[in-house]
């Protein structure tokens, strides 16, 4: 969790953070600041006229370890984030780009990544890295992103789609790509990680600001509480013939012991680590307020294509027509598609790949003539012709194309296989007719694909109050039959950008926070108006800059992981803020009657004598910022439960807690103050 190189370079930033620049940017530990600064300065004026000072160096001391271990907590949570972007920076390393005209291109000229300008096309062959964040305009490849996702298995990275975004310094490991840049040098995808991941050091959410104010209260009605111990004590003191007037040191240390520096010494390291823990889960926030807003949505709104399914529709069933056999469907339907670079076309070569073994044919004796599609037929296929005679004419295309084009040649289409075709639509897939001359071969299903384990997924937020809504530009039936394999809520079939962006608008007048997640430009609206909008990394330039999340492994279900580090950072932001309270309370009657030892039946721990009394106070409030310090950075551990179940969780453990270790961790100390081991 934390590592020794870390822990050297927290050390020295610890120290750095000293400085009164920074010390004042933190009210609570301000005032902690100031007063060993008085009392530092109170020290060597003694040291000059010689007044002892025993008492008030061992306080002096440990008050400085107290800001130090606060300073401590958030440098170490600042170091993991930045450990992180340094990883980032290395894979950013400036390489050398092969630069063509025009696409297919097999000239070259070499020039550093970052001389590269917009729209320059690239080639990019395995073995090599990619010099900048693109476009895929041709090929096919695997691709190995760790450098960027942290994730070792390959991605495949191709032209169309939604998988044809890729990010400089990931690697090709297979085959070749030409890309075209489209970004400028220095503004890529790991830059902006980088400056996000870096900038995340000192941001606060509103909610983190009403905590301090509150923790800035509580520190002004300690110190008048404190301070009017002095005349009390003066007058009881003077009725028994007492003399119990406070020593500078011991009403400040009384003080900090008082005031709330646990909390505070944690809440930057908390509000830090929220947004370290999702960059280990490979989502990059723009803002802590979008971690923090996680933690409370009522409403997630997802794209379909490329969100919940795979992007691109593929071929899932072949439905031969009667008298034919699925194996003779598979084998002209794969013949029809050898020349279609489409995913969908290259799906159908595949699965016949995979159904029947049908592999490579040799038509170098044939005549071929590829028949492209063209939107005015909805039709493409091939004819194939040995010594000037037809042999084969195959064509693959929408229902009522084929019907056409099938009665144009005295043909019909069986009504089983007008049935078929229905039954295909209404379960929210796409017909594909295959025909050869003027007989119908039979049907091809293409179908969106929901990704794997989104059912599931979607249950689990279902039960943590969270509705699910998929958005599609889809007709109703299709949209109902994706919506109801992927296990949503609720659906918007036929929406436009401005549907989504009404949607989001209703639910937010309701109350709702919303949290939407798209990859698309035309998810750009709807992304930069939700409460959190968390862009696919595949996705376009501009729905990663409308987001003020990155998911860099493009995975729709880690919305649950997000919003379970949300609510952790919620958790432990309470659960620290009730130990800290209870556990300055709890400090307050463990010390204060040790004070006025006289009134010995109020000295309930039986602390030895004020001086250990209060030394072991400090000793104790500063031990304890550190011992949280894993705490703060882990989180607590998340399990769905009501708001009042999680307050009454955080009053049992954490409130308990800071009641009884004090009286526990005071008296320990005290005991080995007064055995003289320390």
């Amino acid at each position: 969790m934390i590592s020794k190189e870390l822990l050297n370079i927290s050390f020295w930033n610890a120290l750095q953070k000293f400085s009164p620049k920074y010390a004042f940017s933190n009210p609570v530990m301000a005032t902690v600041w100031i007063g060993t600064l008085i009392l530092f300065l109170q020290i060597i004026y003694y040291s000059f006229v010689g007044i002892p000072f025993h008492k008030e160096l061992p306080i002096f001391f440990w008050l400085v370890l107290t800001l130090f271990f606060a300073n401590f907590a958030e440098s170490v949570a600042e170091g993991r984030g930045k450990a992180r972007a340094d990883s980032l920076r290395k894979s950013r390393s400036s390489t050398i780009s092969k630069k063509v005209e025009l696409v297919g291109d097999k000239s070259f000229i070499e020039i550093p990544s970052n001389e590269l300008k917009i729209n320059d096309i690239v080639f990019v062959e395995a073995g090599f890295t990619i010099p900048g964040d693109g476009e895929v305009v041709s090929g096919i490849a695997s691709v190995d992103e760790s450098a960027v996702t942290g994730e070792s298995a390959p991605v495949i990275r191709e032209s169309g789609g939604d998988r044809s975004a890729v990010t400089g310094g990931t690697r090709v490991i297979s085959d070749h790509l030409y890309i075209k840049i489209t970004t400028k040098p220095g503004e890529s995808f790991i830059d902006k990680m980088i400056s996000m991941i870096e900038g995340a050091t000192r941001q606060k959410t509103p909610n983190e600001v009403a905590l301090g104010i509150v923790l800035f209260a509580l520190t002004i009605l300690f110190l008048l509480g404190v301070l009017s111990l002095i005349p009390v004590a003066h007058f009881v003191g003077n009725q028994l013939g007492q003399n119990w007037n406070f020593h500078f040191s011991v009403w400040l240390a009384l003080f900090v012991c008082l005031i709330p520096t646990t909390i505070a010494a944690l809440l930057s390291a908390i509000g830090i680590s929220g947004m370290e823990r999702l960059i280990r889960y490979n989502v990059i926030a723009k803002s802590g307020k979008a971690v923090e807003a996680a933690g409370d949505i009522h409403v997630l709104l997802l794209d379909k294509t490329g969100t919940i399914t795979l992007g691109n529709r593929e071929a899932n069933n072949f439905f031969p027509s009667v008298g034919i056999t699925e194996e003779e469907l598979a084998d002209a339907a794969q013949l029809s598609s050898l020349s279609d670079e489409t995913p969908e076309g290259r799906s159908i070569v595949v699965l016949a790949k995979q159904r029947f073994a049908i592999r490579e044919r040799n038509l170098k004796s044939l005549e071929v003539n590829w028949i492209p599609f063209s939107a005015s037929t909805r039709m493409s296929g091939v004819e194939i012709s040995e010594n000037g005679k037809e042999i084969r004419n195959i064509r693959k295309g929408a229902f009522d194309a084929i019907r056409k084009h099938i009665e144009s040649l005295g043909g019909s289409i069986p009504q089983t296989m007008q049935m078929i075709s229905d039954e295909v639509a209404r379960k929210g897939s796409t017909p594909i007719l295959v025909s050869e001359g003027n007989q119908l071969l039979g049907i091809i299903e293409l179908k969106d694909i929901v990704k794997g384990g989104l059912k599931e997924r979607f249950a689990y937020l279902r039960r943590m109050g969270i509705r699910t809504v998929m958005i599609t530009g889809d007709n109703p039936l299709t949209a109902a039959a994706i919506a109801a394999e992927a296990g949503v809520d609720d659906f918007i079939a036929e929406a436009t950008p401005e549907a989504k962006l009404k949607r989001i608008r209703e639910e937010q007048a309701n109350g709702y926070l919303v949290a939407m997640i798209g990859d698309g430009t035309n998810d750009a609206p709807a992304l930069a108006q939700s409460d959190v909008g968390v862009a696919m990394n595949t996705g376009t330039q501009t729905a990663r800059e409308a987001g003020n999340m990155i998911d860099l492994d493009s995975n729709p279900s880690k919305l649950i992981e997000i919003v379970e580090i949300g609510k952790q950072l919620l958790m432990t932001r309470g659960a620290l803020t009730t130990f800290s309270i209870a556990n300055d309370i709890a400090k307050y009657f463990a010390i204060l009657p040790a004070l006025f030892l006289p009134l010995a039946p109020l000295n309930i721990m039986q602390l030895s004598n004020p001086d250990n009394a209060i030394l072991s106070a400090v000793i104790f409030n500063a031990l304890v910022i550190p011992a949280l310090i894993p705490l703060s950075l882990r989180g607590v551990k998340y399990v769905p439960k009501s708001p009042d179940q999680a307050l009454l969780r955080n009053f049992i453990i954490y409130g308990g807690g800071g009641m009884i270790f004090p009286f526990l961790g005071i008296k320990l100390i005290d005991l080995i103050l007064s055995g003289g081991v320390l």
